[in-house]
């Protein structure tokens, strides 16, 4: 997979809201609790881990391992996932890629699903989708998280995203050819 560990390793500029698990209050309704700072769960630690997964088969190993087992409801942790087995596909043999990929989509689908409006989730997606093979068949939603991602750099400040991934965000989409000559001056306009 040609260029996804660079791709992958950028997105770790992005930032999101603090992810929550799900519980249900006394009403009975679903409210998010916040993951603990402490947490290995927690934005700031996955995308310390996932920084050194880019670069080091060890530190991705210990990546996946810890996110394998993960079944809650938290968006950014569910890309996260997708994100470490997507790595693992970069780093399994021939034979595995596809299998490691398809796990990797699923998580995203997932992610997707409970936050479809996040950015760093979306751009998780975006990064390894874009960077794969046509052939495969699962570039699907290219298109769609480079219009959210578009849309959120253009809303700036207003959209969430911190000065730091806005600039990241409008960075990657201007240089890596994502977006046209017109919404390049656009992007180029917007206050980082």
């Amino acid at each position: 997979m040609v260029g996804m560990k660079s791709l992958l390793s950028l997105s770790l500029l992005l930032c999101a809201e603090a992810p929550s698990e799900v519980s249900e209050s006394r009403a009975g309704t679903i409210s998010p609790l916040p993951i603990s700072v402490d947490s290995p769960f927690h934005p700031a630690a996955l995308r310390q881990q996932f920084a050194k997964a880019s670069n080091d088969k060890a530190a991705a190993e210990k990546l996946y391992k810890l996110l394998a087992d993960y079944h809650g409801k938290d968006a950014v942790v569910m890309a996260y996932k997708g994100a470490a087995e997507a790595i693992r596909a970069r780093d399994a043999s021939m034979f595995d890629k596809l299998s490691f990929i398809q796990q990797a989509n699923r998580s995203f689908d997932q992610a997707v699903q409970l936050a479809p409006e996040n950015a760093e989730v979306r751009f998780l997606r975006f990064s390894v989708e874009s960077n794969l093979p046509s052939f495969l068949g699962m570039s699907k939603h290219v298109e769609e998280d480079k219009a959210l991602l578009l849309r959120a750099a253009l809303e700036h400040p207003a959209s969430g995203l911190d000065a730091e991934a806005f600039n990241f965000v409008r960075r990657y989409l201007v240089e890596r050819g994502h977006v046209s000559e017109a919404e390049a001056q656009q992007l180029n306009k917007v206050a980082g």
